[in-house]
């Protein structure tokens, strides 16, 4: 029996994206920190497909140990897709972020995802059909004024995936790393940002994504052979492409 893990799988693109690997029979390892959230999940889920196994594991993921004990509870099973969306942002000119805050941020965004993609690569590269997808931001191709620190987290995701799935590709592995770049969706995403109880994206953001056409797009990425899928910051069209950054394949540059 395979599964397909997603973090941070209690609200936004990671919960409609459940649903969504549901709706094509996938069975689910969903894992956040809010267990009520993730059984809520599991109920909508299995009024979409009753036959889809669906497993809950509760984990921080901006504390270390807990996504390595994370990882290793997952050895018993079969996992053909990997999905890290676990992540927030951070609204503030640097000289005025929370440092407590932001060193959560690091941890989660890049620090978290660094080791899960690691210890996934190793053990599935030569499995063939496995897919690693990495959740970046437009942010993380473009920097925004007030979150220099969030967007330099997702241009970390972007390039680090960017370069595993060329990496990869250069190795001859099965295992394929993409990595989705939404633009602003509405999530609780900018209520975590911003340290508000509320936000209306009605009111304050002129064009928006929900978080189920996110979904929708990173089904499109995961059917297609692309590395990225990026929503365009200025048309909010969605895009699958090759990777954006340079790569300088060292075997091929050197004198030998």
């Amino acid at each position: 029996m395979k599964y397909t893990v997603i973090t941070g799988a209690s609200s936004g693109i990671g919960y409609e994206t459940a649903l969504a690997f549901a709706s094509k029979g996938k069975n689910l390892i969903l894992t956040a920190r809010r267990e009520e959230k993730l059984k809520k999940l599991k109920e909508e889920i299995h009024k979409i497909n009753d036959e889809v196994n669906v497993e809950i594991h509760l984990a921080d993921l901006s504390i270390n140990h807990e996504v390595y004990d994370l990882y290793e509870s997952l050895k018993e099973y079969s996992i053909e897709t990997w999905i890290n969306n676990a992540g927030f942002g951070n609204f503030d000119s640097v000289g005025d972020q929370n440092l407590k805050k932001i060193e959560s941020m690091l941890r989660l965004n890049n620090e978290a995802l660094t080791i899960l993609s690691t210890l996934y690569v190793r053990d599935y590269s030569d499995v063939e059909g496995a897919q690693l997808i990495n959740v970046s931001s437009g942010g993380g191709y473009t920097v925004v004024a007030d979150a220099v620190t969030y967007c330099a987290t997702k241009f970390f995701v972007s390039a680090f995936t960017e370069g595993l799935a060329q990496e990869l590709q250069s190795k001859g592995a099965q295992l394929k790393a993409k990595v989705l770049a939404p633009a602003a969706t509405e999530t609780e995403f900018a209520e975590r940002s911003l340290d508000v109880e509320s936000f209306s994206y009605n009111e304050s953001v002129p064009q928006y994504h929900t978080a189920k056409e996110m979904a929708d797009f990173m089904m499109d990425l995961y059917d297609s052979d692309q590395v990225v899928g990026i929503v365009d910051g200025q048309s909010y069209e969605f895009n699958l492409r090759r990777p954006i950054y340079p790569y300088a394949d060292r075997s091929r540059n050197s004198d030998s």
